[in-house]
């Protein structure tokens, strides 16, 4: 299974070159649950930067710029889709109007192809099971605690979601708990500008 990872620094206390060191630091020690991919999402200059490449992290070396207060990262166990291709790598992009987000996902998702269907989701060339967890969202044209709740409800094969998004100039943490039957875990984040 994947792993997600990241921080927030609350009080602006960390340096550049601190959050750089933790963020490579974090980012190695996932490598233990993913190698086959690695990712990051961060808002830098009112904008959200996605970097995510088919390799091990400790490869990418991971850096963001000084002024970020917010990181999630992601390193990949391919389960569906090419562990070749970067595209199947997390965090994914989404946008709801004129606000995009990230979205990252820990976990096998048992039901993606059914809620595909049931819900009238555009087909895609992602071949991840996570990749339902962005369009949900999508299609409720929102993204918030609620909607974040749904997805969690609406999904098979998880425990446990969270999401993680930039509203306005400060940084907000979601976080959604569902208990199911499954004896899978999986955990979700998500990121937006």
């Amino acid at each position: 299974m994947c792993c997600l990872f990241g921080f927030i620094d609350y009080n602006h206390n960390l340096s550049g070159k601190q959050k750089n060191r933790l963020l490579r630091s974090l980012a190695s020690a996932a490598e233990e649950r993913g190698t086959d991919a690695a990712g990051i999402a961060y808002h830098a200059g009112g904008k959200l930067h996605i970097m995510k490449k088919a390799k091990p992290a400790h490869v990418l070396r991971f850096r963001v710029p000084a002024e970020t207060s917010v990181v999630m990262g992601h390193t990949r166990y391919a389960t569906q889709g090419d562990a070749k291709k970067a595209y199947n790598a997390h965090p994914f992009q989404g946008q709801i109007g004129n606000k995009k987000f990230a979205l990252a996902h820990n976990g096998v998702l048992l039901n993606d192809r059914l809620l595909q269907q049931a819900e009238d989701l555009p087909k895609t060339h992602i071949g991840t099971d996570s990749y339902v967890a962005v369009q949900l969202p999508e299609k409720q044209n929102t993204l918030n605690f609620n909607s974040l709740r749904k997805v969690a409800e609406q999904v098979q094969g998880t425990e446990g979601a969270g999401a993680f998004r930039k509203k306005s100039h400060q940084a907000g943490l979601f976080s959604v708990r569902v208990l199911t039957s499954s004896t899978l875990t999986s955990s979700t984040s998500a990121i937006s500008s």
